[in-house]
């Protein structure tokens, strides 16, 4: 099942869901036929968009929205905060090409604060399926939920075959391990996967997390990687700001628990443009790359510690 034929299989139980885009239906291009008058689209225009959504969730409809995620939460950022967040109306945004999916769009079209954005607005679900399959487990929830969402539109093939169903804020723990614990989420999933197997030939046991969603997010999740291992990694599409290692360090701060945290995200510059498989060897997240990463932070904690002990 794809995206599109989840949407179908909803809209033929539930009459109040509609979709509406901003000229972006690649994902959704035989919809119109199926949904007639519950599908709209308002053309370049986002902030229409948005207000349309909003003013549809108030006559009791879901609406689910699709857009480029830059200009979908940078546009009609303030739709998003005042149309749809103070009201606390169920309208569902779905961004797409987010963080690396842009691939080969320069930094107008990149979405890499789009998560510290979203998770700003209070009663927002930011959301960011690791693959395909979570991502139409999930549309069940976002649609069935009576909040707002965000979720980054992604239909990328799984790495691995999940083992637990999608649940708002509750993390998939991948693999077990107490030498480092490796936090991710969408669309970069996969290469972290291959990098904890290839830690693992190595030796080294990795705690590997797929949070799922960044609000609400999976507190416990978080505290167990950092308690339980002596390095905890946060790997994401995103700038370094906002994002999960925020989180993660905003988690274990009110905690009161103490980790050694080493981000790998875009610190304070756009990612350079080309196909996906490019863009990770380029900006160093690869999984080859990822496990060289990993394996320097896990050595240089160790000489931290050799020094102190000195």
């Amino acid at each position: 099942m794809t995206y599109e034929e989840r949407l179908i299989e909803i809209a033929g139980h539930n009459p109040n869901l509609l979709v509406l885009t901003a000229e972006n239906r690649a994902a959704i291009r035989n919809l119109p036929d199926r949904l007639g008058s519950r599908f709209m689209d308002v053309g370049i225009a986002e902030q229409t968009l948005v207000g349309a959504a909003a003013g549809l969730a108030l006559r009791g409809r879901v609406p689910i929205v699709h857009a480029l995620a830059a200009f979908l939460t940078m546009r009609a950022f303030e739709f998003i905060r005042t149309d749809v967040g103070i009201a606390g109306l169920p309208v569902k945004l779905v961004g797409a090409l987010a963080g690396f999916l842009s691939e080969a769009n320069g930094p107008t079209h990149q979405a890499l604060e789009d998560l510290a954005l979203m998770r700003g607005i209070p009663g927002m679900t930011v959301c960011c399926p690791a693959d395909e399959v979570e991502m139409i487990d999930a549309v069940g929830s976002m649609v069935g939920d009576r909040a707002p969402w965000y979720m980054r539109y992604n239909a990328r093939p799984p790495a691995f075959r999940h083992r637990a169903p999608f649940v708002p804020g509750t993390a998939e723990i991948v693999t077990e391990g107490t030498d480092v614990a490796l936090l991710t989420y969408g669309c970069l999933m996969r290469e972290c996967y291959e990098a904890a197997e290839r830690l693992a030939d190595a030796g080294i046991a990795v705690r590997l997390v797929n949070l799922r969603t960044l609000k609400p997010v999976d507190e416990t999740a978080i505290l167990q990687a950092a308690r339980g291992t002596p390095l905890v990694v946060t790997v994401e599409d995103h700038f370094a700001v906002g994002g999960l290692a925020t989180i993660v360090a905003e988690v274990v701060a009110s905690n009161q628990v103490a980790v050694r945290l080493h981000p790998i995200a875009l610190a304070g510059r756009w990612f350079t443009p080309a196909l996906f498989a490019d863009v990770l060897e380029c900006e160093g997240f690869s999984a080859e790359h990822l496990t060289r990463r990993i394996v320097a932070a896990l050595t240089a904690r160790h000489q931290a510690r050799g020094q102190v002990h000195a």
